[in-house]
């Protein structure tokens, strides 16, 4: 299993910040890993919504099937993971500087399958290489809040 956290101050509003994080298949806007979002349920907001997130890191193409578990509008978006790469994700934001700049904060508990390297996968794929690809998605989502 692999632990990844990540995190920014962003310089806008916990509002605005969500603004941008809610809608699930914008995600692909600051997700340089994500190159598609389909959703398999009618819903595309809140608990129960599922989707596939077609991801690419390097020669690695995979769907990602996801669920979300936790849904606090301006605050929380869980997911969890039930396809190749199973386990849970948050987000989480948090007011700063009288709600004009937000902590932004990745957690992910993931485990990878035998064939992408199980346990040296999960350190290699997410220790190392996620942790700066998600860094990169992160300066992503602080510039599109800032504009």
């Amino acid at each position: 299993m692999s632990h990844i956290t990540v995190k920014i101050e962003i310089d806008a509003s916990p509002e605005r910040v969500w603004q941008i994080v809610e809608p699930i298949e914008r995600h692909v806007d600051w997700m340089h890993d994500a190159v598609a979002i389909r959703f398999v349920s009618e819903q595309t907001r809140g608990v129960g919504t599922a989707f596939l997130c077609d991801t690419k890191v390097g020669p690695i193409k995979l769907t990602d099937k996801m669920e979300i578990t936790q849904w606090v509008p301006g605050a929380a978006m869980g997911v969890k993971h039930v396809g190749i790469v199973t386990g849970t994700g948050v987000f989480t934001l948090e007011s700063l500087a009288n709600d004009t700049r937000t902590l932004f904060k990745w957690e992910e508990e993931l485990i990878f399958p035998w064939y992408l390297g199980a346990q040296l996968g999960a350190f290699i794929g997410g220790k190392i290489v996620l942790k700066q690809i998600w860094k990169r998605n992160l300066r992503g989502l602080a510039k599109l809040c800032e504009q």
